[in-house]
């Protein structure tokens, strides 16, 4: 394992990390505003079980395949560049129909809590968006082996691996659970926030769908070199 200095960079640096706005953190967000802390919890727990699917699956060599393989990776791209594309489109008919697929809301845009039947399917979107995103498999490949020892005996680098991975999904957690708190908080407060909910739909529908665009036209790291 590294050593408490090296781990403490490493802790620094998932934190840091963490905060860069995302398709993973603006689902968390989104879900927060219009149906509360509750639901946005559930959205990051979602997001983080598609980190640890990730962690396992790099540890497990899986990821490598999927970043040496072009097929492999522009077949999980496609797939996530879909969903995106078809979440973002949702979002954006539903505005224009003057509807929200995201949550109830009152007459004045008061966000709505979501009802506890909602929360699985909260979780299961924020998994999805994690996991079809080849991108965060390719993250965790370039990452982890930067804090792992050179010396470190070739039978243990992969336990190291798969503790480090977790121990970043671990920290990301709680800076999630931090922005559905902070946006729970904010939609609350806000009178002005609160009347721009009704018009939330459409620019998360707008970014999900440029989101998805971006992945599309991605291109595995390195392979121009």
């Amino acid at each position: 394992m590294p050593d408490f200095h090296h781990l403490l960079l490493f802790t620094g640096a998932g934190l840091l990390l963490n905060l860069t706005p995302g398709p993973d953190v603006f689902f968390i967000l989104t879900q927060a505003l219009r149906r509360g802390a509750r639901a946005g919890m559930v959205a990051a727990l979602g997001v983080m079980a598609g980190c640890c699917l990730h962690v396992v699956a790099a540890t497990a060599g899986i990821s490598a395949l999927v970043a040496a393989s072009a097929q492999a990776f522009n077949l999980l791209k496609w797939m996530g560049a879909g969903y995106l594309g078809y979440v973002g489109g949702r979002m954006l008919w539903s505005a224009l129909r003057g509807e929200s697929i995201l949550v109830g809301s009152s007459d004045t845009g008061q966000a709505v809590a979501a009802p506890v039947a909602d929360m699985p399917g909260i979780f299961r979107r924020g998994f999805l968006t994690n996991v079809l995103n080849p991108k965060v498999a390719l993250f965790f490949l370039a990452f982890l082996p930067q804090f792992i020892a050179p010396d470190t005996p070739v039978a243990q680098k992969r336990w190291v691996f798969l503790a480090l991975g977790l121990l970043f999904t671990l920290n990301s957690l709680w800076v999630c659970m931090g922005w559905a708190l902070a946006a729970a908080w904010a939609a609350r407060r806000s009178t002005l926030l609160r009347s721009a909910l009704r018009w939330l739909d459409g620019v998360a529908g707008g970014l999900f769908v440029a989101f998805g665009v971006k992945l599309a036209l991605s291109d595995i790291p390195g392979a121009h070199l």
